[in-house]
Parts: C-alpha cells; sequence; structure tokens
C-alpha cells in the first residue's frame, strides 16, 4: 500500500472528507518524512510540528461535528517564505527580514485556511525571490540545484513531505524548480490569483503558482487561491474558473500541440533537443513545429528590462538599509535596474500586449504550444539555480504555463515538458496537459496504443 505521503492530493481530499484519513494521519506521515528527509533536502524555513498538529486536530473535530468542509479540508500545504503569514516567521530568505512576524496573512494564505488546508510551514526562497540560493538541494541528487526562487516548494512536494505548495515566479520561479524537482508546476494567467501580502518584485511579472504530484492537483490548489482582490490590480472581478473540473475532462478533441523552439533554442542541452524529437514524433499529427513571429526575439531583452528596473524600485529599501547584507547578484541588479531609462521602461511594458496578440494566431489553430521548462535537467552545483531561459518570454506575456515530469536526462534526473496556453484559457491549457500525462504514461508503462 502507497504511502500516505505519496498519495496526490486529488486521492487524499476523498479519503479526508469521508474520514477514511484523518487530518492527524496525514500530517504525522508528512512530519515521519520530513524527519527522514529534511536533514538532506533543506526545504523549510520554518516548520513547527505543534503547529501543524493543532490545525489538523481542529481540522478533524470539525469534521467530525458534521461542519462543512472546505475543498482543501485536512491537506497539508507549504507556503513559500515570501508569503505573509499571521504570526509566523516570513522572511523573504534574506538576513535584513531575519524575525519578521507579519501581523495579517496574504489574501492567498486567506484562501487556504478557508478552504480547510492545513499551513504545514513555510519553505525556502532564494533571496528576495531573486537567483542568490537558499540551502534547498535536489531531492533526486543532493549535489545538484533545485532550482528556484521556489526551491523549497518544489522540493518538498518532490520529497513527500507535502502534497501540495505554493510558490512565486517573476521569471522561471515555478516552471524550473517543478522541472528539475521532477513535479507537476503550474503558473497560471497573470492576475488569477491575487498577491496581496506577497513579497513583490516586479509588479507587471508577479504571479503566484503551484506544484503538485498531479495535473489535478496543481488545478485543484490553484482554483482555491484564485479570485479578485481590489488591493492587487493585476485581478479582475469575474467569477474563479472551474480548473479542477475541466482539468479532468476529457476534451472533445485529441489536442493539438504547437512545437515551439522558442527565441533560445540554442541554450537547450542535445539531450532535450533528442527528447523533444522523439515526443513530437509521439504526438505524431497532433503536433506540429511552428515559429514564432521576430519580435519574440526581442522578448528575453524586455523581459529584463521590466524586471529589473522595478526590481530596483521595490528593492531600494533593502538596497539602503543594508546594502553589505545583499549577495553580489542582488546588489547588481538593483544598480543595473537604476540606469534603465524611464523611456525604455514604459516602452517594454507596452510590449506585452503586442507579444499576445502574435500569439493570437497560434493559439487560434493549437491548443497549446509545447516547449522545454529548462535546457536540460538540474544541473550540478548548488551556488546557482540554472538557467530560466525557456519561461522568461511566458511569463512576460502572462500566458498560463504549466511543466509535466515526462523526461529523464543523461544523469537519470527529471526534466520538464512545459505547456503554454492564450491567457484566461487556464482550465483548457490543464486539460490538455492531463491529456498529455496520461498519453505518455501509458507509453511507458507499455499500455500505450502508440
Amino acid at each position: 500500500m502507497e504511502a500516505l505521503a505519496d498519495l496526490t492530493a486529488g486521492a487524499l481530499l476523498p479519503r479526508l472528507a469521508k474520514g477514511d484519513v484523518q487530518a492527524t494521519e496525514l500530517v504525522d506521515a508528512c512530519l515521519s518524512r520530513i524527519s527522514e528527509r529534511e536533514p538532506e533536502v533543506q526545504a523549510w524555513a520554518f516548520l513547527n510540528a505543534d503547529f501543524a498538529r493543532a490545525q489538523a486536530r481542529s481540522a478533524d473535530e470539525h469534521r467530525a461535528r458534521g461542519r462543512p468542509t472546505g475543498p482543501l479540508h485536512g491537506l497539508p500545504v507549504g507556503i513559500k517564505d515570501i508569503i505573509d503569514t499571521k504570526g509566523v516567521p516570513t522572511e523573504n530568505g534574506t538576513p535584513l527580514d531575519a524575525g519578521r512576524r507579519p501581523g495579517d496573512d496574504a489574501v492567498l494564505v486567506s484562501k487556504l485556511r478557508e478552504a480547510g488546508a492545513i499551513i504545514m510551514g513555510k519553505t525556502v526562497t532564494t533571496e528576495l525571490a531573486y537567483f542568490a540560493p537558499g540551502k534547498t538541494r535536489n531531492p533526486h541528487d543532493s549535489e545538484c540545484t533545485p532550482g528556484g526562487s521556489s526551491s523549497g516548494s518544489a522540493a518538498a512536494v518532490a520529497a513527500g513531505m507535502v502534497p501540495l505548495a505554493v510558490g512565486t515566479q517573476t521569471t522561471g520561479s515555478v516552471i524550473r524548480p517543478a522541472a528539475f524537482c521532477g513535479v507537476v508546476g503550474f503558473k497560471p494567467t497573470f492576475g488569477l490569483i491575487p498577491r496581496s501580502g506577497v513579497l513583490t518584485q516586479a509588479p507587471h511579472l508577479d504571479t503566484v503558482g503551484v506544484f503538485g504530484r498531479s495535473v489535478e492537483d496543481a488545478a485543484v490548489l490553484a482554483e482555491c487561491l484564485s479570485g479578485y482582490d481590489p488591493r492587487d490590480p493585476a485581478t479582475s472581478a469575474i467569477p474563479s474558473p472551474p480548473l479542477r473540473t475541466t482539468a479532468t475532462s476529457s476534451p472533445p478533441l485529441a489536442p493539438n500541440f504547437a512545437f515551439v523552439k522558442s527565441p533560445v533554442w540554442d541554450q537547450a542541452e542535445d539531450v532535450t533537443k533528442e527528447a523533444f524529437r522523439e515526443l513530437t514524433a509521439f504526438l505524431g499529427g497532433n503536433c506540429d513545429e511552428v515559429s514564432l513571429p521576430s519580435p519574440f526575439g526581442e522578448g528575453h531583452g524586455i523581459h529584463r528590462t521590466i524586471m529589473l528596473a522595478e526590481l530596483a524600485k521595490n528593492f531600494g529599501p533593502y538596497y539602503h538599509r543594508g546594502k553589505d547584507q545583499l549577495s553580489p547578484q542582488m546588489r547588481a541588479a538593483v544598480e543595473e535596474g537604476r540606469s534603465i531609462l524611464a523611456h525604455d521602461y514604459m516602452a517594454a511594458c507596452d510590449w506585452i500586449e503586442v507579444l499576445n496578440a502574435g500569439l493570437a494566431e497560434i493559439f487560434d489553430r493549437y491548443d497549446a504550444i509545447l516547449t522545454p521548462a529548462a535546457p536540460g535537467e538540474a544541473p550540478l552545483g548548488l551556488d546557482a539555480t540554472g538557467n530560466p531561459a525557456f519561461c522568461a518570454l511566458w511569463t512576460l506575456c502572462g500566458t498560463p504555463a504549466v511543466t509535466l515530469p515526462l523526461l529523464l536526462g543523461a544523469q537519470g534526473l527529471p526534466m520538464g515538458v512545459q505547456l503554454v496556453g492564450p491567457r484566461h484559457d487556464d482550465g483548457r491549457l490543464l486539460r490538455s496537459a492531463n491529456w498529455l500525462m496520461k498519453q505518455v504514461t501509458e507509453e511507458s508503462d507499455g499500455t500505450g496504443t502508440s
């Protein structure tokens, strides 16, 4: 029988709802796995077993009394340590915020509590969610990076410490670590999940994302977190999409994929290029190679201009308060951002809509774009978090993206397949992702038909 700590959220939720599994049992199983793996993986910035068990007991008592339960009732979730959690240390990966305990929950944490989730603890982030690594290691090989900046969230899910976790992405901070750690990572449409109470790095780019062991897991968590927040201008006063129902439904027709190498294909490793040759061949008539219009070649520079200009503004107080306690990477980013001209920044922001208009023709013909999540598997070494080149363009455009753990690299480490969909059509993207997961899994199990 599979250990509780290894089950997907989708498998656990009905058992928790029926009382076949108690929240206290599940939390104890997660704590046991953490005790076993944490010395090596180091995914947690804050973890208090008594705090987690107290929430679990309350959840079990609530259900036993016959009270209404939420869609995540009794399910443990890890929270990236740039997301405010009332009374719980939220230190943003920097000594300049050591001991910081917010007085209020981030909106998304309030949504988790309302849904009945167990706030398991705070997962490690890189410094201020930028590039200087934290302590976390890849669960598959402790000498390799887990990716970043949501390193602890991805590693915690991959190691079976929690079934679900929340992260953020400004360049590739959900998709890349999910790919390196071998889990599903989902970065929804920009603005789907409110960011109030989340560290602000670059408001035109910052996006809350989620990690799970299946597409259904990612869908159920993202659906619970989505919604309008008047304090976050990126959100809209529209109904939250039924992501879980759509993701787990059968598509009316087999999805069609546009294989896009993107302007950074030269950075893909040979093993990645070969893996995608095999994958596109496997998909046959359901996949065509498609080239992006020439303006997309400027996308990475545009992304960098926006990110650094906004980072310099938002992290200026850290720079002034304790420049000597920031990493060389962070100091350099702030200084470069300050040198960007207002004209160049404003022109870069205008390109977001232009590029999305260029994607419209592709999404009129195809359900999703198929592209690598990273150049290859997690690189050896812990002094960097890997190359986010294959993520930056989609973050800039604000399109939903999901990475699926479908490939293996030369060293036997996971590699991700990234799917990208049109803005505000997250459910269809997840449905296509779920379809692809099933097709490839059945093929690798020897039960596929092609």
